[in-house]
């Protein structure tokens, strides 16, 4: 009897345990000290989908990475703020491989899912073949990197460029020429929609300024030997050779004129200012200029950027990452302008953008959609680091 009473004694108890712990739908842990100082959750009414559009495989898989982390970064940040118009976003990424095939399918993937927005374009060719689709499909596209002046034709009025055009990169690149006293130059582009387009507008922009270009050459993509290209510019003997590619080719072409014993100036485009550049060119790159974007490094305003992205990603942030971020910021900014997640809507807002201030400077649009600035900095590899040259 006795062994009976023990037996119902520890059934109860097991009772009172088992409703003491998880009786009532009460939580399993105890709730978190109000009185901690911990910052309370964001409650979000849903969330919203923004697509990002960046090379995250290929060659310039590199920079479209850093891309992609500015843009989580900014999420994160805006995330906790409260979000946008009380919605939490989530992000989706198509990978466009520097490749215009990929590029539709990365874009018909983001359309697909019905995101919200767009934010990124690395290369210019790649960018091209998106704008139609996005514009048939009314997604507003912010473009933080692409800027052939060759996109400004094919843009239905859904894509707004917040880097500056290739004309603005040319002119800058004539300033700085001028100002070293070159007076001819060899041109060297590798095909793609960007290249092509930097070395037309810089050749134009050299002839109406009184002065000779003395060679033009193409180099495919994966050429290793440059030495037909190199001996045509020895020959010729340019006082500047301007290479309007990406770093990988780029880097190759240094070394090989500087072990060819050419002394002249080099300079490179915006494509190929990464610090991948002076790092495959070593000791070559010293003293290479690079018409460049405004890479945070050096904006005094993006000190507090600069420390968040190696907090969150192993790494320093690349050159467009400034402008991945503000891309972000400014298509935030203008749905709550908008009030509205509706594309008409972000589009208008967006193009009525009046000073917004980003890391790289101040963003308005021209009626063209594109930055209505120059944006471009010189920057010269010294003591294997970018610095800047002005």
């Amino acid at each position: 009897m006795l062994k009976n009473k023990n037996v119902l004694l520890l059934m109860l108890v097991a009772v009172f345990l088992v409703f003491g712990v998880f009786g009532c739908g009460g939580p399993a842990t105890p709730p978190a000290d109000e009185d901690a100082g911990e910052e309370p959750a964001a409650e979000f009414e849903g969330e919203v989908l923004l697509g990002i559009m960046v090379p995250t495989t290929g060659s310039e898989a590199s920079d479209g990475g850093d891309m992609e982390n500015a843009a989580l970064l900014a999420v994160e940040e805006i995330n906790a703020a409260g979000g946008v118009l009380g919605h939490k976003i989530v992000t989706s990424t198509g990978d466009d491989g520097c490749d215009p095939s990929k590029a539709t399918a990365a874009a018909s993937k983001l359309i697909s899912e019905e995101v919200f927005s767009v934010v990124g374009g690395y290369c210019s060719g790649a960018t091209l073949p998106t704008l139609k689709l996005y514009g048939d499909a009314g997604i507003p596209f912010v473009i933080a990197a692409s800027n052939a002046t060759t996109l400004i034709d094919e843009n239905p009025g859904w894509a707004f460029m917040i880097n500056s055009t290739g004309d603005a990169q040319a002119a800058k690149a004539l300033e700085w020429f001028e100002g070293l006293g070159v007076e001819t130059i060899s041109l060297v582009d590798d095909g793609s929609a960007f290249s092509v387009d930097l070395k037309d507008q810089t050749k134009a922009a050299w002839e109406a300024a009184g002065y000779a270009v003395l060679t033009e050459d193409r180099v495919e993509t994966g050429t290793q030997d440059f030495s037909a290209v190199v001996t045509k510019i020895m020959d010729a003997g340019p006082d500047a050779v301007y290479w309007t590619a990406y770093q990988g080719l780029g880097a190759l072409l240094i070394m090989q004129l500087r072990q060819n014993g050419y002394e002249g100036i080099i300079m490179v485009g915006d494509g190929s200012s990464a610090q991948e550049l002076i790092d495959l060119a070593g000791p070559d790159a010293e003293g290479v200029y690079c018409t460049a974007p405004p890479k945070v490094d050096f904006l005094p305003a993006a000190q507090d950027f600069i420390s968040g992205y190696k907090e969150m990603f192993p790494r320093e942030p690349g050159a467009y990452a400034g402008l991945m971020r503000d891309a972000t910021y400014l298509l935030v900014d203008a749905v709550e302008r908008a009030g509205s997640f509706d594309g008409e809507a972000i589009k208008a807002a967006l193009a009525a953008t009046d000073s917004f201030e980003g890391l790289s400077g101040p963003v308005e649009f021209t009626p063209q959609n594109t930055l209505n600035r120059s944006n471009f900095v010189i920057i010269v590899a010294k003591d294997g680091k970018w610095a800047l040259a002005e």
